[in-house]
């Protein structure tokens, strides 16, 4: 028997977004700037090597999230700690959606999501770090 699926993405991302503050890639960038608020790229580290990077925001590979946030985890990472705002941000705002509802289901606030992600971001003409070019040595000629 296949598996009965009782609530789909869509309705898991609609209940997120229903729970958290959603702001374009123009807010974003303007809230890093004056506000200091921390970005977090969740994006997969495949996907931050193919596209680039938003100077100054923070990667958090979206399956380490929860155990990154909290203090009592042996992974919690410091800057979950810091009493700033914290928008997150993944390629096109689904798995940012359900990051920031689970970040500020387990208490950290406030919290905000890109609409539209990475790519929102690149399509506003905001600034991007390109991908770092591949420093590993090329192959020696054959003799």
């Amino acid at each position: 028997m296949p598996q009965q699926i009782v609530k789909g993405y869509r309705q898991l991302i609609d209940e997120a977004e229903a729970t958290i503050e959603t702001v374009g890639a123009d807010e974003a960038f303007r809230r890093q700037d004056q506000t200091d608020a921390v970005l977090v790229d969740l994006r997969d580290i495949r996907e931050l090597q193919r596209e680039g990077r938003i100077p100054g925001a923070i990667h958090c590979p979206r399956g380490m999230l929860e155990f990154w946030i909290d203090p009592a985890s042996p992974y919690h990472k410091p800057v979950f700690a810091e009493d700033r705002p914290f928008i997150f941000f993944c390629a096109a705002g689904w798995r940012s959606a359900l990051a920031a509802g689970r970040a500020a289901e387990m208490g950290l606030t406030p919290v905000a999501h890109i609409e539209g992600g990475f790519g929102a971001w690149n399509q506003a003409g905001l600034p991007v770090e390109s991908p770092a070019e591949d420093a590993s040595p090329s192959p020696s000629p054959k003799k």
